[in-house]
């Protein structure tokens, strides 16, 4: 794909760079703790079709928590809204991502939303297939599609040290079994979601996502409407109210645009019929989101007026 470099970015990514020793990389998943701390790279994917990028775009990094807002939208294609929010709920938490507190608290045994942890699993367990393999195949190739590129794989080295650090989640699982909430085998929904984390791409496949998001579901290479534009709509919304785990809420006054960050530091925006945005920058701030890609994202809020408010 033809990606023009761009001064301008270029200026905004190297003063956003300046923040990279404020944060620190996920060392919790042992294959993230290698990452370089301060990388930092950006594309801005037009819905016309052109291109800008600054950094090394062509750095491949793992999805993480991004794959949420895909399998989400997966899943709400199969089954639709109504029996996907039956097992979880639409509003935003000012708990960390992985908290289990609310499980216990709030409407037990249901998750509040899709982009926590606990609510990202549910999902998850839904995706159609008959097998594991079915499984993560199905919604590779949706995201393959989206991203009209059909070299993104899974990293089996970042998934198989995800399986065997997820205790937490595998606990979620459990819990929210015991309240009928959660209806598949655990370990093999474990096996799924920590694939799909695992699921590889560059900033630019992620802004090319984030584009298909703007043009509410269409790509703007294909044509093609990918996600009905009911479901794009919804997807984006939780983007806005929980796509940036318990910073939400700051993020929407200081940037307003819907985005979804994971802790590998990659971080998928969009400004609606404009651009996506794929930014990967692993030095994470104390809430989970790539503290460089705020501040770049910040820079280009307040010069470029993104905000959808």
């Amino acid at each position: 794909m033809n990606c023009r470099h761009n001064k301008e970015l270029e200026y905004f990514v190297t003063e956003a760079k300046k923040v990279t020793d404020k944060g620190k990389v996920a060392s919790y998943i042992p294959a993230l703790a290698e990452l370089s701390e301060d990388d930092l790279s950006a594309a801005v994917y037009f819905t016309d079709g052109t291109c800008i990028s600054a950094g090394d775009v062509e750095k491949a990094f793992t999805l993480q928590s991004i794959s949420k807002v895909l399998s989400l939208a997966l899943v709400l294609i199969d089954h639709g809204p109504e029996k996907v929010f039956h097992y979880v709920g639409q509003e935003p938490t000012g708990d960390p991502f992985n908290s289990i507190i609310k499980l216990e608290t709030v409407n037990p045994g249901k998750p509040l939303n899709p982009m926590i942890n606990a609510g990202a699993l549910v999902v998850t367990s839904m995706i159609k297939g008959e097998t594991n393999a079915d499984k993560i195949g199905r919604l590779l190739d949706f995201i393959k599609k989206l991203a009209n590129n059909r070299s993104i794989t899974v990293c089996g080295k970042v998934a198989e040290s995800e399986f065997e650090t997820s205790m937490v989640n595998r606990a979620m699982c459990y819990y929210m079994k015991e309240h009928g909430i959660f209806q598949a085998e655990v370990e093999d929904v474990m096996d799924v979601y920590t694939k799909q984390c695992a699921i590889e791409m560059n900033s630019l496949d992620l802004a090319k996502i984030g584009s298909v998001f703007a043009l509410n579901g269409k790509h703007p290479e294909t044509g093609e409407q990918i996600i009905p534009k009911d479901i794009a709509r919804i997807c984006k919304t939780f983007m806005v109210t929980c796509g940036m785990y318990n910073a939400s809420g700051e993020f929407a006054i200081k940037i307003g645009i819907p985005a979804k960050s994971g802790v590998s530091g990659g971080i998928m925006g969009l400004s609606p019929y404009r651009f996506g945005i794929g930014i990967f920058g692993p030095s994470l701030d104390e809430k989970g989101n790539s503290i460089a890609g705020i501040r770049l994202l910040e820079l280009l809020s307040a010069n470029y007026s993104l905000s959808i408010f």
